[in-house]
């Protein structure tokens, strides 16, 4: 059954109400903490695609291509929110911005070359340790008492594009992460994290619409491996979501949230990855 035909079937409520849940889901976590809410969209869309009927090789070009889409105004969205409350390091973010961007050039070119396989396995190994941290991490956890400089200065960042960009997340989760590791404050972690899906989700769309253009077999609606209906659906939920997410960050302690949200990651990556290795 293909994608067209399931529509036609009456599966378009059920794909309506799953892109829904996503959105509301990626907008919340976008605010609550600081990620893009690829790491939600991105399994959500690939399982929708599968149910769909969508070529095993194209579901997650066209999950990465269209989650990024959804996080350009999710992205902005929850940086307002954030430097509204004063936690956006605007000097690190000038020094991270050039390398960031290389990386997201890299990741797309690289994204674009591959199988569908290996991005559903790059997503689903660096998934898994990322949910591990969030559910398992203290605060006192330290690699170092601040972040590097120099070239492991622009590494970091350039690493965080370019995985972010093949993944199809916005880079607060790998930006967090690394950022807490390295003494950062994690508030301020958030904040500035939340500007990274900018960064991130312009130039890695672009790059998801030239990798997939002209491709056959892509579902109905679609501009290279960004799908519009998907885009439609979810951006509009997350923008307004993510404000609400950011309240929540700051009035709340999130570790049993941080857990749940863990749980979801690892389970959802860990299906990925049965199915591109079964």
């Amino acid at each position: 059954m293909d994608f067209t035909s399931a529509m036609a079937a009456g599966d378009l409520g059920t794909l309506a109400l799953g892109l829904l849940i996503a959105g509301v889901v990626s907008g919340l976590t976008a605010g609550l903490l600081g990620v893009g809410g690829g790491i939600v969209i991105v399994p959500v869309l690939y399982h929708v695609l599968s149910v769909m009927g969508v070529e095993e090789g194209l579901r997650m070009h066209i999950a990465v291509g269209t989650s990024l889409a959804t996080i350009i105004p999710t992205s902005f969205s929850s940086l307002t929110s954030h430097n509204k409350k004063g936690v956006v390091d605007w000097e690190l973010l000038k020094r991270w911005v050039a390398p960031m961007f290389v990386g997201v050039l890299v990741g797309s070119v690289l994204a674009g070359m591959v199988r569908g396989q290996i991005l559903t396995l790059v997503f689903g190994f660096v998934a898994l340790p990322l949910a591990a941290q969030l559910a398992f991490a203290k605060e006192s956890w330290r690699l170092s008492d601040h972040l590097p400089r120099g070239i492991g200065g622009a590494a970091l960042p350039f690493g965080i594009g370019g995985v972010s960009t093949m993944m199809g997340i916005g880079g607060g989760l790998l930006g967090v992460t690394n950022m807490t590791l390295c003494g950062y404050p994690i508030h301020r972690a958030v904040g500035t994290a939340s500007a990274f899906g900018a960064i991130i989700s312009i130039p890695g769309t672009i790059g998801a619409i030239a990798a997939g253009w002209g491709v056959h077999g892509l579902p109905p609606y679609s501009l290279g491996y960004a799908n519009l209906m998907g885009f439609l659906i979810i951006a509009p939920v997350s923008f307004f979501a993510a404000p609400f997410g950011a309240s929540i960050a700051h009035m709340t302690d999130t570790v049993r949230l941080r857990k749940l949200f863990a749980l979801f990651v690892a389970v959802t990556a860990a299906k990925m990855l049965w199915d591109a290795l079964g």
